[in-house]
């Protein structure tokens, strides 16, 4: 099922965690919907400024996915809100950039990325359409545990 041009259902939802482990990580309608929205608001105008490939690292992640690669109880990937996302080539602190300048979303993190190596780490980003709150974080991993800060660092 396409979601946009570009991106399709499956591709918001496959996961190597979920077939790994025998773990159902299948959408709700209202789910499918979510992702949709996500798609149509933030990746497709992403991929149609870059004009290259957005590769989805994680989409949708089931609550028992979610809990299994040790995701927050809250997390907007339950919800078909969020994908973590990288372009390769494209330096992902400049895509983080990017998504926090032009576009509208609810949440947008730069997760992982060491400075001076443009290729680490990833994009975390959510669009829920009733609270778009362009919440911006940078997400630093010390002894295994996730460190944010405000502002993309």
């Amino acid at each position: 099922m396409n979601l946009t041009i570009n991106f399709t259902l499956n591709e918001l939802t496959q996961s190597e965690t979920a077939l790994r482990k025998g773990l159902d990580n299948a959408p709700t309608q209202d789910v499918i919907s979510a992702l949709q929205t996500l798609a149509v608001n933030v990746l497709q105008p992403v991929r149609d400024h870059y004009g290259r490939g957005v590769k989805v690292n994680s989409g949708y992640r089931s609550p028992e996915v979610n809990a299994s690669v040790g995701g927050s109880k809250t997390s907007d990937h339950c919800k078909g809100f969020a994908a973590d996302i990288e372009i390769p080539g494209v330096p992902n602190k400049e895509l983080a950039l990017y998504i926090r300048d032009n576009l509208e979303y609810t949440q947008l993190i730069l997760e992982a990325y060491t400075e001076g190596v443009p290729d680490s780490g990833w994009v975390h980003v959510s669009y829920d359409p009733t609270n778009l709150k362009k919440q911006v974080m940078t997400a630093k991993f010390v002894n295994g545990k996730a460190v944010y800060s405000n502002g993309i660092a």
